[in-house]
């Protein structure tokens, strides 16, 4: 029995895709997969005038949401953090019933740091699923199941092969779709 890869939605949530180049392998490595709708934030509302009821509709036709982004100052970047308080609003993404249950929202990100910087006594303090947890409980919020972060450390320094190969595991984890835990 084959299963069908999930609808997903890849929200890019990097300033300036064009600038990037972690953020812009990635997006590359995806970008035809048949099952994949990206939509680069900044390029689409360069004005940042989003488009809430287009955004909604694109939401709710798929299975997957992924925020594609680099961590900026442990968090998310003002574009994609902007995408989501207009878009992922009361009576759409929460308060109004399961609108969202049964989607999962999976986050790809970079950070420059290196891994070992991301733990109890390292440069970060914490480690990243600590700086990910405002995320996880929005995902909560919204009714939506948190998949294991995609995460991509040091990317100030990553080799073109290392990226290759994590470009390649992102497309592989979005054609299969993201393994989720049972909710507790």
């Amino acid at each position: 029995m084959t299963t069908r890869a999930p609808r997903t939605l890849v929200v890019v949530g990097h300033p300036d895709l064009s600038r990037s180049r972690i953020n812009a392998a990635m997006t590359e490595a995806i970008r035809d997969l048949d099952n994949v709708t990206v939509r680069d934030i900044s390029r689409t509302y360069p004005d940042r005038i989003i488009d809430v009821a287009a955004e909604q509709q694109l939401v709710s036709a798929h299975d997957l949401i992924v925020w594609q982004f680099p961590l900026h100052w442990y968090s998310l970047p003002a574009v994609l953090k902007q995408w989501l308080d207009e878009v992922m609003t009361r009576d759409f993404a929460y308060d109004t019933g399961p609108l969202l249950t049964g989607k999962t929202l999976l986050t790809a990100l970079s950070t420059g740091g290196l891994a070992t910087m991301y733990r109890h006594g390292g440069f970060h303090r914490l480690t990243i699923e600590e700086l990910l947890r405002p995320v996880e409980q929005t995902a909560h919020r919204m009714g939506l199941a948190w998949a294991e972060p995609l995460v991509l450390h040091g990317s100030r320094g990553v080799s073109d092969e290392e990226l290759a190969l994590h470009a390649k595991r992102y497309r592989t984890l979005l054609e299969k779709g993201p393994a989720v835990p049972a909710a507790a």
